[in-house]
């Protein structure tokens, strides 16, 4: 008797504990969600993390607060994420620089890239801006190739620091050119301007959305922009594929992850919250403006984007033995 009590009494907890099951997820969220960015404020990937969400949080009915947590090249940051409990209440804006450059410079990652998060869905990419010293006679990218092999390691490029996209975007440009350049790495592309303006550098990869001003105020040049189309912020500069180097096409690529184990419904329910939110005139508007561009999808398309994204800089990292240091 005892016996068939215990297992009435044990059928009857599972059956309520499913019965509740779906209420617990149409709850979701109860309280704030906490969105990771592992750079600092004020930067690209801060700037449209905030832009998505507060307009995902409008929707949801609950605020999406973002935490920047800088440090070790989005490394300390995303293994906050990577540990945090897997309830939907944590949340991490990845780049192209954490998820498919990181692990082939820094080996002795805290975590796992493929294994530690569940991808959630891509968000954006963004385009950059190939900018160069006044100082340097050339005018397109084709001018810029041509000298830099009549003048072998006389130019150099400046970058955001060893192994950032910056960095590797200069590289793959470099060899796909068939260019020699030297690399001037900087604690972001921001402290590098001054030399630039003064031509003690004469090469630079940046962010569209810093360099703009520059050229605007005519102390840079821009050559052409990475994105394999033109920018609506600068329908006048000519892709890179355009003005010189055909087939060469650079991006940064900003999606969400959450941490291991994820629960199926939360991927859904946030997959299609982001979607919606990144489409919304508003957000686009934003986005346009910071250079980048909304994109969606579901997290198996963000998967393959970041897995290939990942192959072609292991690739280049390896082939041009860059390392962090």
């Amino acid at each position: 008797m005892t016996s068939w009590l215990r297992l009435l009494g044990t059928s009857l907890a599972a059956t309520l504990a499913f019965a509740a099951a779906p209420a617990l997820a149409e709850s979701y969220p109860a309280k704030p969600i906490r969105l990771i960015v592992p750079f600092p404020a004020s930067g690209a990937t801060d700037l449209l993390a905030r832009a998505i969400a507060q307009k995902v949080g409008a929707n949801l009915g609950q605020q999406v607060v973002v935490d920047n947590r800088p440090g070790a090249g989005g490394a300390i940051g995303s293994d906050m994420a990577a540990k945090a409990p897997a309830d939907g209440y944590t949340l991490l804006m990845a780049t192209s620089s954490t998820h498919s450059i990181g692990p082939h410079i820094h080996p002795r990652l805290p975590y796992n890239v493929q294994t530690d998060f569940t991808p959630i869905g891509q968000v954006a990419s963004a385009t950059n801006l190939l900018v160069v010293s006044n100082h340097l006679p050339v005018n397109s990218v084709k001018e810029l190739i041509a000298y830099a092999k009549a003048h072998p390691g006389e130019l150099n490029y400046a970058s955001s620091g060893n192994g950032t996209v910056v960095h590797l975007m200069a590289e793959a440009f470099s060899a796909q050119a068939g260019v020699q350049l030297t690399h001037i790495p900087y604690k972001g592309t921001a402290l590098s301007i001054a030399d630039l303006i003064s031509g003690k550098v004469h090469i630079l990869f940046d962010s569209i959305v810093t360099g703009l001003p520059h050229v605007r105020d005519g102390k840079l040049k821009a050559l052409a922009v990475t994105s394999p189309k033109r920018s609506s912020l600068v329908p006048d500069v000519p892709t890179v594929g355009e003005s010189g180097l055909p087939g060469f096409v650079s991006e940064t690529w900003f999606g969400i992850y959450g941490p291991k184990n994820l629960p199926a419904d939360l991927v859904t329910r946030l997959n299609a919250e982001f979607n919606k939110a990144i489409q919304a005139p508003e957000v686009k508007e934003r986005l346009a403006k910071l250079g980048a561009e909304p994109v969606g999808g579901t997290p198996a398309q963000f998967a393959s984007v970041v897995s290939k994204e990942s192959a072609r800089w292991g690739k280049l990292i390896k082939d041009r033995n860059i390392t962090a240091e």
